[in-house]
């Protein structure tokens, strides 16, 4: 069997986190605004994954349009760690996670092939997934306050698409397994009854066998999971909640063995939850199916709010249809994207 290019690092303890950085200074010596990071992330976006200038304006439209999207208000937001500290850590740590086999594989930069290893190669695989979440940056923040309408959006601008509930599920537990979505259970009921009936069935499956991308049992220090809320934080207000992150790939135990990462901490992530076989991405659909969320966020050591072992599903938390224009958003949601590799073998 051919076996991925594993990331080059030397282990190290995780240690103590080497800052607290509450928003970036602009040349004036005050906090950016949204706008101003949002462009540079632009600029990040353009360089890392080189997208056309016809892309980037149909990314600006997007988060123009949705008028809080980016890395959080930059006013309130509390990182522990800033992007530049990250970069250093890598370069100390000796850890690069650019994989020439993966971009030969996926054709994308920091993709990660999705397969079930026990019976595929990499080269087999039949999708690939984000290593991190949107922008698929390592040592930048996620971009959060964007809604599944708009994550299914930015997917297909940057010539990829949402990933199917399944596809996040075996990335994390690093196999990717037949879909699972007891379609029989949604027939003829409404929403909310359809998700739970199959959420059930799903869980009671995968129950006995719970697992992290990390291992078998949660650990508190391996992913980007103790950041603070904001004190005035009470819901999800822009103004009361800081979108507290960590940079992405901070944290280079934080990834399952398909070497995708930050599954567990940081952001929560948007996926698609078919709830018939004509709403699966994976399949080809672009109408898609209904919201459901993955994964945990970045407080998750001081207060473990639900479960987030990788195969479980969550209720019908704000649920809509993925295309619905007032699908939710918070501070600390947002999303990867995946790719159908349409020379995988068949």
């Amino acid at each position: 069997m051919t076996r991925p290019n594993s990331v080059r690092w030397r282990h190290r303890a995780a240690g103590a986190l080497v800052c607290v950085v509450a928003g970036v200074a602009s040349a004036g010596g005050s906090p950016k605004t949204l706008n101003e990071n949002n462009e540079a992330l632009f600029a990040a976006l353009r360089e890392v994954h080189a997208l056309s200038d016809a892309q980037i304006e149909s990314v600006r439209v997007v988060f123009r349009r949705a008028g809080f999207m980016g890395q959080g208000n930059p006013a309130i937001s509390v990182h522990p760690v800033g992007e530049d500290d990250c970069r250093a850590r890598l370069v100390e740590l000796e850890i690069d996670y650019d994989n020439a086999q993966f971009v030969e594989i996926c054709g994308h930069r920091y993709m990660a092939p999705l397969y079930d290893p026990e019976t595929q190669t990499p080269d087999q695989a039949p999708a690939c997934i984000d290593q991190f979440e949107f922008p698929n940056i390592p040592c930048t923040y996620p971009v959060v306050w964007v809604r599944a309408s708009e994550a299914a959006r930015l997917c297909e601008i940057v010539g990829k698409r949402m990933c199917d509930a399944h596809e996040w599920e075996g990335a994390c537990a690093g196999a990717l397994l037949a879909p699972d979505y007891h379609f029989e259970l949604a027939v003829d009921k409404p929403p909310d009854v359809a998700v739970a009936a199959m959420r059930r069935a799903h869980n009671r499956l995968h129950g006995g066998t719970k697992a992290w991308s990390y291992g078998a049992a949660y650990q508190k220090g391996i992913c980007a999971t103790s950041g603070k809320k904001s004190e005035a934080c009470d819901g999800g207000g822009w103004n009361r909640c800081g979108s507290n992150t960590f940079p992405a790939g901070f944290f280079p135990e934080c990834r399952s063995t398909l070497f995708v990462y930050d599954l567990h901490g940081n952001a929560a992530e948007h996926m698609n939850l078919p709830l018939a076989e004509d709403q699966m991405a994976s399949r080809g659909s672009t109408k898609l199916g209904h919201t459901e969320m993955k994964g945990s966020w970045f407080v998750f050591d001081r207060v473990y709010a639900h479960e987030d072992w990788c195969r479980w599903r969550a209720p019908y938390w704000h649920g809509s249809r993925v295309r619905h224009p007032k699908s939710h958003h918070n501070y600390h949601l947002g999303f990867r994207c995946c790719d159908t590799r349409e020379s995988a073998p068949r």
